[in-house]
């Protein structure tokens, strides 16, 4: 009944926002309605946009649990590397954190907000998940994208908007996550859709294509939608021009989010307040099955949990690797749910080291969760008068 109420409250200050934003689009529809209104059926240019500046607003919350505070802490020093981790309660909406307030580059991890879009426009019925779109050369991407092995000749690949998603959250292909930004009209539609949720700290920047290639140091070339041609392009690059296009990157990342915005949307779409129920729960069922990650956060998970989440993994350069994140839904046996996100910026510690660090972290709310006790016994520690005698 609570979260009810705190929604019901964040909905009647949230009006006069929401008719200042419809002001916003409506005045940038009469300079922009070629790009936002796009055929899906062409080719189009998504802009680059930046990363987010917003600050988060926080619902009303009890504080973190001191103890869980202090593990969160003493792992992040012993990484000896900046890491950005939160840890909330998707029931009370305590949040414990190390930087979680600072921008991480997401890297695929920013596929979860275009499902959102996309799901949001089933919601709508602008979409529909058994709806077919046909893959075309032109649909290819860099990187890690099976289905674009599968694009054969004029037929092309044809596949249903539901099966985009599997293949965007369960195997992070770039090239489904590329084409649904596509179909839901472009990455400013995907920016927009964060903004009207009132979500905070969380950005997409554009397709994956455009990311990666102007994080490399070039722009997007069809050519690249092979991606030994796209590695080859990259290789004769002087370094110096792919220090400076990683650096710009790292210090402004188009596809940035911060670890508290991040675990402030997933407890938003775990408790129901972002999508339809059918909606949620499909998109909750695609993260569960995510194939990727295995010895991340997964890793440090007892028998009995279960975890629906996101991976993202960047380039790497000069012995560093750039993105190396997981954030996800951990549940417990009895159903208790935290919202978590560890995010590296750029690191050169072996991998088994970045393992450690988000196995850790898992095993820490875990920990945590059962000195705590039942979730009954969290909540009234949370709230001591609720379930008092004449209450």
């Amino acid at each position: 009944m609570t979260g009810v109420i705190s929604r019901n409250r964040r909905r009647g200050r949230r009006r006069p926002r929401l008719l200042i934003a419809a002001a916003l689009v409506l005045l940038a529809a009469g300079a922009g309605a070629g790009w936002l209104g796009a055929s899906r059926l062409a080719p189009q240019k998504i802009a680059y946009t930046k990363g987010p500046a917003a600050p988060l607003v926080h619902r009303d919350a009890p504080p973190a649990p001191a103890e869980l505070q202090a593990t969160l802490e003493r792992i992040a020093a012993g990484y000896r590397e900046p890491v950005g981790i939160a840890v909330a309660d998707v029931t009370s909406g305590w949040t414990a954190q190390v930087l979680g307030a600072e921008t991480f580059p997401q890297q695929s991890v920013s596929k979860l907000w275009v499902a959102l879009a996309v799901m949001q426009a089933v919601d709508e019925r602008r979409l529909s998940l058994d709806q077919t779109v046909v893959l075309h050369d032109d649909d290819r991407s860099v990187f890690y994208q099976p289905l674009a092995s599968r694009i054969r000749g004029p037929n092309g690949l044809p596949i249903t908007l539901a099966d985009l998603l599997r293949h965007a959250l369960i195997e992070s292909d770039n090239s489904a996550n590329d084409r649904l930004i596509r179909e839901v009209g472009g990455a400013g539609v995907v920016t927009q859709n964060i903004a009207d949720k009132h979500l905070t700290g969380l950005a997409v920047g554009g397709t994956e294509r455009d990311v990666q290639t102007k994080t490399a140091g070039l722009e997007w070339k069809p050519e690249y939608g092979r991606t030994w041609i796209f590695k080859q392009a990259r290789e004769r690059l002087p370094d110096d021009v792919r220090d400076q296009a990683l650096a710009s990157y790292l210090a402004n990342p188009p596809d940035g989010a911060t670890p508290e915005g991040i675990v402030t949307a997933l407890s938003e779409l775990k408790r129901g307040e972002l999508l339809s129920r059918a909606s949620t729960d499909f998109m909750l069922g695609l993260m569960g099955e995510a194939r990727t990650g295995q010895l991340r956060l997964r890793a440090g998970m007892a028998p009995g949990w279960s975890l629906a989440h996101k991976t993202g993994t960047g380039p790497d350069w000069r012995g560093a690797s750039v993105g190396i994140n997981d954030v996800g839904l951990m549940t417990a046996p009895d159903g208790h749910t935290y919202a978590v996100a560890v995010m590296v910026r750029q690191t050169s510690q072996s991998p088994s080291a970045r393992h450690r660090l988000m196995a850790g972290v898992a095993r820490a709310v875990e920990s945590y969760w059962a000195q705590a006790g039942q979730p009954g016994d969290i909540q009234q520690a949370a709230n001591p008068t609720a379930g008092a005698s004449g209450l």
